[in-house]
């Protein structure tokens, strides 16, 4: 596989992300509602997703481009002791949905990365957030598996290639960082 070949099929998936506009617009807007009335925003995800989650915390609370306050968010990918602990004494499955249970409050927004939105540690973390009332986005690829069904909102990306759809919520992410640093600093 060449490398114009795979920027070619960056490029053809990246042209067809203004469908979701709406969407990644309506999730910015909860992310700001969110931060307003004291909430934060968790991320969780598996893999590569998980990397996505680390590096989306990391922008808001530290910043993106612009200088301002710290904006309360954590991915709940990062905690090793947690991590492992967790896993040994229970199960993968439930290791997103009891940390948010210890952390999740009505007034935060939990969003879930999971490519096929089938992963099932997302889905129960979600379900978690659910019942406590927070408001659940889920970041998908173009079938949205199960999650979809369980989120408030789901944005899915036109794909079903794991690196590209994995790209695009990058972009997303940081397009939803850009859109913060102008909001927080006019509020």
């Amino acid at each position: 596989m060449s490398f114009q070949h795979a920027l070619e099929r960056h490029r053809s998936l990246f042209s067809r992300l203004d469908t979701l506009q709406p969407e990644v617009e309506a999730q910015a807007e909860d992310v700001l509602r969110c931060l307003h009335n004291g909430g934060k925003v968790m991320f969780m995800g598996n893999g590569g997703s998980a990397a996505d989650c680390q590096h989306l915390a990391a922008e808001f609370v530290v910043r993106y481009r612009n200088e301002r306050k710290p904006l309360a968010a954590l991915a709940l990918t990062v905690d090793t002791s947690i991590l492992t602990a967790h896993t040994n004494d229970y199960c993968f499955d439930t290791l997103f949905s009891r940390q948010i249970e210890a952390l999740c409050k009505p007034q935060d927004l939990v969003i879930g990365l999971s490519t096929s939105g089938n992963s099932e540690n997302v889905i129960r973390g979600i379900t978690a957030a659910n019942e406590i009332g927070a408001v659940t986005w889920s970041w998908t690829g173009e079938d949205g598996g199960r999650i979809k069904t369980i989120s408030n909102q789901c944005i899915r990306v036109p794909s079903s290639e794991t690196a590209r759809i994995q790209e695009a919520h990058i972009f997303i992410g940081h397009w939803i960082c850009e859109y913060l640093d102008t909001q927080v600093a006019s509020r």
